[in-house]
């Protein structure tokens, strides 16, 4: 039987008492139904996974004894930033989920002339709590103790103003180089991603001045919520771990 996985914010080490409350301890007791003296691992972020046992269950409220720890050893060697342009609702959930499932390092969102999505600091807030937390819940389903970090939306001209010492591709359905001949040398590498109309002209010749190598993904014009993923997957079986 699968064992149950969920996050904490916590700090944990071994023999240490963790209190669940809220949505995770309602998630344990009335979802999974757990009950005293059952499995459970937690995991905070730092990389290591913390097998425990439920010890106590108190309304809303429950305790886990930490028992034991392991590095999951999941993690790719390739640290893959995704520079995705900030789609719609469920298109940019998926991006970031799949991403995170097929273990990328970072996410980066951004904006551009054909993003329709504009957020107000307001609404920024809101989106990004509302993206880690997504990201969160694909670690637990994946079995990843490292959490991508989401960064903060930057607009295209700030992120390509940034320069970066790793490769950094965009994606161009007009590229001449496939992304799977593309060479990775090092261990890091960013992919930017286009919105749902794409990339102007202007910003694509934009993105190739400032160093990046446009790549393609095929003979196929893939939906801004699919390129990534698959961008992601390409580039781990060319230099990660698939």
């Amino acid at each position: 039987m699968r064992q149950s996985r969920v996050y904490t914010s916590q700090s944990m080490s071994l023999a240490d008492q963790v209190e669940l409350v809220g949505s995770t301890s309602h998630y344990l007791t009335r979802v999974l139904r757990l009950a005293k003296g059952d499995p459970v691992t937690l995991f905070n972020g730092d990389g290591w996974d913390y097998s425990g046992e439920v010890c106590e269950i108190q309304g809303q409220r429950i305790l886990v004894n930490l028992l034991d720890s392991k590095v999951p050893g999941n993690e790719s060697p390739l640290k893959i930033t995704l520079v995705q342009a900030i789609s719609r609702g469920e298109r940019m959930d998926y991006s970031l989920q799949k991403a995170t499932e097929l273990g990328v390092f970072c996410i980066q969102p951004v904006t551009s002339r054909r993003v329709e999505v504009r957020l107000d600091n307001a609404r920024q807030a809101k989106r990004l709590a509302h993206w880690q937390r997504l990201v969160i819940s694909a670690c637990e389903q994946s079995g990843r103790a490292v959490v991508p970090n989401v960064n903060a939306p930057l607009s295209l001209d700030e992120w390509l103003a940034d320069k970066a010492a790793t490769p950094r591709l965009v994606l161009d359905p007009l590229a001449k180089i496939t992304i799977s001949s593309f060479s990775v040398i090092g261990d890091a590498i960013s992919i930017l991603i286009g919105p749902e109309g794409g990339f102007t002209d202007e910003e694509m010749e934009q993105a190739q001045a400032s160093g990046l190598t446009a790549v393609s993904l095929g003979p196929r014009v893939l939906r801004t919520e699919t390129a990534g993923p698959v961008a992601i997957s390409v580039l781990q079986a060319s230099a990660g771990d698939l």
